[in-house]
């Protein structure tokens, strides 16, 4: 007797349909599963061997041959564990057969416990599109594959409370879907820093557009300080940028029963010892790197110029096609990347370039720099110095303006961008949206021809500071942007990395 049992698996961050066609039949016993499984789906022999004898049925003693459809589609993980324990049951009569408008993945426990596995959102949603009416997930999975919405999920603890529910004696209940996210982590407070209107003012306009930004400083300026709390700013993510984020973070296994949903914005800092595979992803396995685990939200790279060439150089194609697809010779995935990127770095090795302080020669000034590409320079739209504070400054008491009153700006001008109907905040603008929205009027075209001759810009640093100029006017409440716009958008690129200045 042949049973199928309907499934799904993981290519990159999209799920697809998986079906195990159970086979029993005469012979010399044995277990056999065909359609390119990896070591994990082998491996689930034992597993489901031992969990079917721990819950009270009978193991077939017949040659058992499974077939995961569609076989040329390599298959991966422990997710099939569960649709080929209710096959192999359904094959030899044990349990009636499942309907085909239910979907199973999990992992078994030898016991027979359901464990949870990664990548359920994904799933869901594939299973969703594919005309799924309902779902069996792993308990620990139910309430982020329920944020998929449009399909009926049903958690399961153990297998036999699975096959009660499929008998019909103890119904198992869907999970509603996810409507309300999670609660925002605490991130720390603007109010906290000391000085710096000017860093805070070029960080507010980069959250409301979505602009890269370069901090340049002395230590001890506030560089870091200052960045680790702009995601207290960055506006609310949508449900759809919810939904991208988790898959990506479900994917890389870094979703729990405890926080089933990202709802705040990612903040990813890595080591400036990352690899160049590491921010990419796909070593081994296909995992997300941390430029798509920073998507929708930012990736920071404190120390700039100690990150290795080859890693920062990784960034410059996902910086300008918010994807990284990562190619190997077992596989290739395309992974969303995009994200917001703010970096900090010294003016040298030392720290003091331009004071008296600074011990470094102008050769090391150049090497120190020499790893930082023009073409990644001439990605970010806003460079910003960050000067070390006077004493004066550091004695207030009065406090600096918070967080909150700083969101509600850029909330107030992230609406502004989505009326315009693009789906994209300004730093993503296409040229012809650039073109577009941000027109210029005689007095910015001659401000505008003035700084492109002298300071040699680039037809890309030409459109991001247009872009930039139309985040300032939508924060003034402008319809249109005015030359003080335009004169401060063009100021965020005046600051030569090389002379310090």
């Amino acid at each position: 007797m042949i049973s199928k049992i309907h499934s799904l698996g993981l290519s990159g961050v999209s799920g697809f349909a998986v079906t195990a066609e159970c086979f029993l039949s005469s012979g010399l016993p044995g277990f056999e599963i065909v359609g390119l499984p990896d070591s994990a789906v082998k491996e689930s022999r034992e597993r489901i061997r031992a969990a079917i004898k721990n819950c009270g049925f009978r193991f077939p003693v017949s040659k058992i041959t499974v077939n995961l459809a569609p076989a040329d589609t390599k298959k991966a993980g422990t997710v099939y564990d569960l649709p080929l324990l209710l096959g192999i049951l359904s094959a030899g009569g044990q349990i009636k057969p499942i309907h085909d408008d239910t979907a199973v993945f999990g992992e078994l426990a030898l016991d027979g416990a359901v464990r949870p596995v990664q990548g359920a959102l994904p799933m869901a949603i594939a299973a969703c599109r594919l005309g799924f009416k309902k779902l069996i997930v792993p308990f620990d999975n139910a309430l982020e594959a329920a944020f998929a919405q449009g399909i009926e999920v049903y958690p399961v603890k153990h297998v036999t409370e699975l096959l009660e529910h499929l008998s019909g004696e103890k119904p198992i209940a869907p999970v509603e879907s996810v409507i309300e996210p999670a609660e925002f982590e605490a991130v720390p407070d603007f109010s906290d820093v000391k000085g710096q209107e000017s860093v805070k003012r070029a960080l507010e306009i980069a959250a409301a557009g979505s602009h890269n930004v370069l901090l340049v400083g002395p230590p001890g300026s506030g560089k870091s300080m200052l960045a680790k709390r702009l995601p207290g700013i960055l506006p609310d993510m949508t449900r759809k940028e919810m939904t991208e984020t988790t898959e990506i973070h479900s994917v890389a296994g870094h979703t729990s029963r405890e926080k089933p949903v990202i709802s705040a914005r990612p903040f990813r800092s890595p080591h400036h010892t990352v690899t160049a595979a590491a921010m990419t992803g796909g070593t081994s396995a296909a995992r997300p790197g941390e430029i798509s685990l920073s998507h929708n939200g930012v990736l920071f790279l404190d120390e700039l110029p100690e990150f290795s060439r080859f890693a920062l150089e990784t960034l410059r194609q996902p910086m300008e096609d918010d994807k990284v697809t990562i190619s190997r010779a077992a596989y290739s995935v395309t992974y969303p990347a995009r994200f917001m990127l703010v970096c900090a770095m010294n003016p040298c090795k030392c720290g003091w370039h331009g004071t008296e302080r600074c011990t470094c020669t102008e050769n090391s000034v150049a090497n120190y720099h020499s790893k930082i590409s023009g073409p990644l320079l001439d990605r970010i739209d806003i460079i910003v110095e960050v000067p070390a504070l006077e004493f004066e400054e550091l004695s207030k008491k009065a406090a600096s303006e918070s967080s909150a009153d700083i969101k509600k700006r850029v909330n107030a001008a992230r609406l502004v961008q989505e009326s315009r109907g693009t789906g994209v905040c300004n730093a993503r603008l296409s040229p012809k949206e650039t073109e577009e929205f941000c027109h210029l009027d005689e007095g910015c075209t001659a401000l505008m021809k003035g700084a492109y001759e002298a300071m040699g810009l680039t037809a890309r640093s030409y459109d991001r500071i247009l872009r930039v100029a139309r985040t300032i006017a939508d924060l003034d409440g402008s319809e249109n942007i005015q030359v003080h716009h335009l004169a401060e958008a063009i100021q965020y690129r005046t600051y030569d990395l090389h002379q310090g200045k």
